[in-house]
């Protein structure tokens, strides 16, 4: 085997995976036009057309979609087997990536996270914020942070947040001008605003009396993809937001925001972080998992 086919091999891996040269040469540190030479330099050796590239996609031939199921996970075992060896030395190292959400991360991650960075020089951490039930087996990732009811069963699971309120809160400018909701099927004639879900559709606030729950599919002006833009929204007066009650408790107390409906708020199962339950945590990983643990 040449010396350099193993890496040529991830760098096809990561094209065949992200689906796109530019999200591979970010995610491998190198430009579109290198990596783009070195696909096509595997695929002159190998004899073989590896990856068909249209304007607007990349997507694996036949020959690619073999070698990404036969190959990739015996290149993940190795990569596994050197992480375990590199975890019999001294400090904790490498690189862990955790997909969360905004909530998430500044919330939990970004504090607790901050300390065990500065004492250990050696460890980084990549986090990826979106909304979307990420597969971390499948898109490589060490840890996904979500609430406690959106974790599959098969997943290593870890409490780092107490069960969280939600609220619907408005600005006394927007209450001003439209007469408070007395009941969720009056939300329906409000300017909510709205959070888009990752599959492309909008999120329908999930609510609860304690003896009833119900789910409404709200509509408004504002549309955002993150909680932190739907409360400034609510600040500014743009209508009702949905969003957990510690983000808008200061607010609240600060006459900026007023509780609307708060007897339909729903306690959600707090934050978990989770991992495969098939592998054994690095001493990195381990090292993350149980700073974030809630104690």
């Amino acid at each position: 085997m040449a010396r350099g086919t193993i890496n040529d091999l991830l760098a096809f891996l990561a094209v065949a995976r992200e689906q796109s040269f530019t999200r591979a040469a970010g995610k491998l540190g190198l430009s579109q036009s290198a990596l783009s030479q070195t696909i096509r330099s595997l695929e002159t050796r190998m004899g073989v057309r590896l990856l068909i590239r249209t304007t607007r996609s990349v997507s694996p031939t036949q020959a690619g979609e073999r070698l990404l199921q036969t190959v990739a996970p015996q290149l993940e075992e190795i990569e596994a087997e050197l992480a375990a060896v590199g975890d019999l030395g001294g400090k904790p190292a490498g690189t862990i990536r955790i997909t969360s959400t905004d909530y998430a991360a500044n919330t939990i991650l970004r504090p607790r996270l901050a300390g065990l960075l500065t004492s250990h020089p050696d460890l980084k951490i990549e986090l990826h914020v979106d909304y979307a039930l990420t597969d971390i087996v499948e898109q490589r990732y060490d840890l996904g942070v979500r609430w406690g009811d959106q974790i599959a069963r098969d997943m290593s699971a870890v409490r780092v947040g107490p069960d969280t309120r939600s609220v619907i809160v408005a600005s006394p400018a927007y209450l001003d001008q439209h007469q408070a909701p007395t009941s969720p099927q009056d939300l329906v004639n409000h300017n909510c605003i709205t959070l888009r879900r990752a599959s492309g559709g909008l999120y329908a606030w999930e609510l609860s009396n304690g003896k009833h729950s119900l789910e409404v599919n709200v509509e408004g002006q504002t549309c955002f993809n993150g909680l932190y833009p739907m409360l400034t929204a609510a600040l500014y007066g743009c209508g009702l937001a949905f969003v957990p009650e510690d983000l808008a408790a200061p607010h609240i107390k600060a006459g900026r925001l007023h509780h609307v409906l708060e007897e339909w708020s729903p306690t959600f199962p707090g934050l978990h972080a989770y991992c495969s339950s098939h592998k054994q945590p690095s001493r990195a990983l381990q090292l993350v998992i149980d700073t974030l643990r809630q104690r």
